[in-house]
């Protein structure tokens, strides 16, 4: 069974038992979204680092190979990582602009705003931990 075939007979479920919508504290959900988005943060500036080291190290092979008369690519195939940082943004300053002190959340929007499971996460884990490596972080 596939990961969104899963989801859906757990989302399928929960409805069963009235869970398909949960109220938090506003408080609570605000210091995770916080959280989330400090580490989404952290994650994407140590990707970044780490692409700008894998570009400037294939520009020099690049270079070296030109200045030595051999045949070069003239493109580079390196996959930019994504700040997401404005899509927490968002949802904070909702946050801090509401008037209520719990908020309703659906699944979907509790997966992302508690458990940081949004739409393009996977990607972003996937693009990011290619940066990762100390070999591009100069810490090897």
């Amino acid at each position: 069974m596939g990961h969104n075939a899963a989801r859906y007979n757990l989302e399928q479920r929960d409805k069963a038992l009235g869970l398909e919508l949960v109220r938090v504290k506003k408080t609570e959900l605000l210091a995770k979204l916080q959280q989330n988005r400090t580490d989404h943060r952290d994650s994407f500036e140590k990707a970044l680092k780490g692409y700008q080291a894998q570009v400037i190290e294939s520009l020099e092979h690049l270079l070296a190979d030109a200045r030595k008369g051999k045949r070069i690519a003239h493109h580079i195939a390196l996959e930019v990582p994504q700040d997401q940082t404005r899509d927490y943004d968002r949802i904070i300053a909702m946050l801090q602009m509401s008037l209520d002190e719990e908020i309703e959340l659906t699944q979907q929007e509790f997966a992302m705003y508690v458990m940081d499971d949004w739409m393009w996460k996977q990607a972003f884990v996937s693009t990011a931990s290619t940066y990762a490596t100390s070999k591009y972080l100069g810490n090897g």
